[in-house]
């Protein structure tokens, strides 16, 4: 496969409000509990997605009982000690929740996975302390996103070098996680899975958790062989789903780098153009985990670019429509709650 020697930035799309009114659906099985393990809050130029923009699709007609706020670098302190700023982010997260429960939902945000630097040396104790204390006992891990392709300009808020995981720096911060009893979440791209199971293997007794299916880009030179790209994804994949410690996130596919349009279109996608379009992954996904070790995400509101909250749920409960109610309860609630203690 070609490497590309000019990255390219593939933005998200922003969210129009008015084009995911032009489809409107029912929900598929409106019973079924929902821990949402994956979104975002920020006001930024593509949008603004705080409490209210977020309890709007909670209250969509899904049952969603409880969310996981995942890191983007919204509200870091402006001042103070550098590596202590991301601390901002929690507490604000923190606020929100408080905000959230006094309206009635107390599950919003139940779970809060904040930002650090791991190469910052032995000052990581600090900061872990720090994040614990401001999220009130809904801390639950550090994501650092190690995600680094030589196709992709990444739209992170916090680029990762290539090589990040296996850092020696980034390894010894990564050693403190164990007494606070927190967890890793990893962004990545697919050709780094192999970077990842050798993180794995080294921290055996350390909860890690991959995002978005294990990052499979359908862009730029991966796309010049589809069936060879996916089946590269799938084979790292498999080795990755063989370190007992990982947890996979199914979701996180509404982005251009997956290498979809739908934002182009006259018409919002329904929920069967989605489970067609994400079913190949997310089946292999399911297929290599368990569905024990694998949950859904919403990766909102990155993915609101392409698709709607209602029509994005209803995607995934047409994929597991085949499962068992054991395998569903782990797919849509169970893993996600044991894994982030909530």
């Amino acid at each position: 496969m070609p490497i590309a020697t000019d990255p390219k930035p593939y933005p998200h799309p922003h969210v129009n409000d008015a084009w995911l009114a032009r489809l409107r659906e029912s929900v598929i099985e409106p019973d079924q509990p929902i821990v949402d393990a994956h979104h975002h809050l920020w006001d930024r130029p593509s949008g603004r997605y705080f409490l209210d923009e977020l309890m709007a699709d909670l209250s969509a007609g899904h049952n969603i009982t409880a969310t996981v706020y995942i890191q983007c670098g919204t509200a870091f302190r402006k001042d103070g000690p550098a590596e202590l700023r991301p601390v901002g982010e929690t507490e604000f997260v923190a606020s929100v929740a408080e905000q959230a429960t006094a309206q009635g939902r107390p599950g919003v945000c139940a779970g809060i996975v904040g930002y650090c630097d791991f190469r910052i040396g032995e000052r990581i104790d600090s900061v872990l302390e720090a994040h614990i204390q401001a999220g009130k006992g809904r801390f639950k891990g550090i994501r650092q996103s190690a995600g680094w392709d030589p196709a992709i300009l990444t739209q992170t808020s916090a680029p990762a070098p290539a090589g990040l995981l296996a850092d020696p720096t980034f390894r010894a911060g990564l050693s403190r996680m164990a007494k606070y009893s927190l967890s890793y979440e990893s962004s990545l791209y697919h050709p780094q899975l192999p970077e990842l199971t050798a993180l794995a293997r080294a921290f055996p007794d350390l909860p890690i958790l991959a995002n978005h299916c294990g990052g499979p880009i359908r862009i730029g030179p991966h796309a010049v062989n589809p069936a060879e790209t996916f089946a590269r994804w799938r084979a790292d994949l498999n080795t990755l789903a063989s370190c007992p410690n990982v947890t996979l996130k199914l979701g996180g596919q509404a982005m251009t780098i997956r290498g979809l349009d739908f934002s182009q279109a006259p018409l919002p996608p329904s929920s069967g153009e989605l489970a067609n379009a994400w079913r190949p992954h997310m089946e292999a996904c399911i297929e290599a985990f368990g569905a024990s070790r694998c949950m859904f995400e919403s990766n909102f509101p990155v993915d609101k670019g392409m698709c709607s909250y209602v029509s994005m749920w209803n995607a995934f409960k047409r994929i597991a429509a085949a499962a068992t109610p054991d395998e569903k309860a782990a797919l849509f609630h169970g893993t996600a709650t044991r894994f982030y203690r909530l």
